[in-house]
């Protein structure tokens, strides 16, 4: 007997061939498929490990009807090396923790409203689990988000292209929800005169320290053309699934942070190195003297 991640166990009687227990196969204890496999029993979404008797057999994923051996079915070559980059199941665990902390649910609430067992969703975000179409779904719509973001398609097209809001509201936010919004750090957008006066907009990984918004870049870069001038500095959100969004815009000085226990403070305390990667050791802080946001929400809200 062997099976994949997704694929169901049943238990079946041996006299009437009746269904006693199914439940879905979440996770692999052995590279080759075979037993034992830690099973989330649909009748009562508790996950346990099972060793499977006579009386049970695999239903795949690809199979109709389920009645066929695992033996008969050549296990994938992705199940016995690594997965490639683009199809990492291990995205999906990532992009749901992150969807699900954006939205400031707990993984009780979560798996509640997705009607599967706490358990099962600390399993699909903590590991490489490839879960089925039909727990994709009602994830989805529990996240209020779409099975093709929780995949990760489109990740190289500019947000926003979804349809707009029937009535739109356009609201704008105060001060307090702008630095909210901001939080601790993030990617972030900042606006400079580039060299030959040319603007320039480049993104950058903040942090917010003492009200201060700083990031690291390196001499002679775009970003490093911030220091000394008055910049402005923006943050954004776009729900594609719910047609909504937000932004936060601060406006400020920024200078260079040249003071050494600062700066190693400030590198001690960073959330995340640079994602462009190379040496960067200056640091630029920005300190805002205004800080403005808006947010689009349904004219019902």
């Amino acid at each position: 007997m062997r099976a994949h991640l997704g694929d169901r166990l049943v238990v079946e009687s041996p006299a009437t061939g009746v269904v006693r227990r199914d439940g879905e196969i979440v996770g692999l204890r052995h590279d080759d498929g075979t037993p034992p496999y830690d099973v989330r029993w649909s009748d009562t979404d508790d996950i346990t490990l099972v060793f499977p008797g006579p009386d049970a057999h695999i239903q795949h994923l690809d199979t109709e009807h389920g009645h066929a051996d695992a033996a008969d079915v050549p296990f994938p070559p992705a199940a016995t090396g690594p997965v490639p980059e683009e199809l990492n199941p291990g995205d999906i665990g990532r992009r749901l923790a992150l969807e699900r902390r954006r939205q400031g649910l707990s993984r009780e609430e979560t798996a509640r409203r997705a009607r599967i067992s706490p358990q099962y969703l600390a399993y699909l975000e903590e590991q490489s689990a490839d879960p089925s179409m039909a727990t994709l779904l009602t994830l989805a719509a529990a996240l209020g988000t779409t099975v093709t973001a929780l995949r990760g398609a489109g990740v190289d097209l500019p947000p926003g292209q979804g349809h707009a809001l029937l009535r739109p509201q356009l609201r704008d936010l105060g001060p307090e929800e702008c630095r909210r919004l901001l939080s601790t750090h993030g990617v972030g957008r900042i606006a400079v005169t580039a060299s030959g006066g040319h603007p320039a907009v480049v993104p950058v990984n903040y942090e917010v320290v003492d009200d201060e918004i700083v990031f690291r870049t390196k001499p002679g870069s775009v970003p490093a053309a911030a220091a000394g001038t008055e910049v402005a500095f923006e943050v954004d959100h776009v729900d594609e699934a719910m047609s909504r969004g937000w932004s936060v815009l601060a406006v400020g000085p920024a200078s260079v942070v040249t003071e050494p226990d600062t700066v190693r403070e400030l590198t001690r305390r960073a959330h995340t190195d640079p994602w462009a990667g190379g040496k960067r050791d200056v640091w630029v802080a920005i300190r805002p003297t205004r800080v403005t946001g808006k947010r689009i929400t349904p004219a019902d809200r």
